[in-house]
């Protein structure tokens, strides 16, 4: 049976973006591109998980949130075990990723709790709408904009935070 879903031609079309969005989830451009991978090849395995061609994007997302939220899970069960090592820097491939402009925001995005990261990423970066996001990550339209609401106010004040850390630095 032909498979419903041109795996080939979505792969083409977004696996940037997808990347760009698990980049945000998960932190570092390795980690986002195996959960992009991992959504890509449970596809793969399943073509007919999707039976609606125009579906199978979201289903993509779906898989990204959801596999970014497992590998964070599993690397706070790795830290717990192991003393935390320290992190080398950002490769020239890590920089072209995530470009200078975008390092504050997602400095303090990383600071925001699971759920309100994933909501402003969904929102603000994949330019989802409330009911998309909602039926992303399982939750009522109204926990997607309270949500919203609260990490919006958090981001402000992380943002704050970490520019204030930085000019402090650098006059040291």
């Amino acid at each position: 049976m032909e498979p419903s879903v041109d795996i080939t031609e979505l792969y083409a079309a977004h696996r940037l973006s997808l990347v760009r969005l698990a980049v945000l989830l998960v932190d570092d451009v390795a980690s986002a591109e195996d959960v992009v991978q991992d959504a890509f090849a449970a596809l793969a395995r399943r073509p007919d998980a999707v039976r609606d061609p125009s579906k199978a994007l979201a289903y993509l997302r779906v898989s990204v949130v959801n596999t970014a939220r497992s590998s964070l899970r599993r690397r706070r069960t790795a830290r717990a075990y192991a003393p935390p090592h320290d992190l080398s820097p950002p490769t020239p491939e890590d920089s072209a990723v995530l470009a200078e402009e975008h390092r504050e925001v997602i400095a303090a995005l990383q600071q925001l709790a699971p759920r309100q990261r994933e909501v402003l990423v969904l929102r603000y970066w994949s330019n989802l709408s409330e009911a998309e996001i909602a039926r992303t990550l399982d939750i009522s339209q109204g926990t997607v904009k309270s949500t919203a609401s609260r990490a919006l106010v958090a981001l402000e004040k992380a943002m704050h935070a970490y520019v204030g850390q930085r000019a402090g630095g650098e006059g040291s």
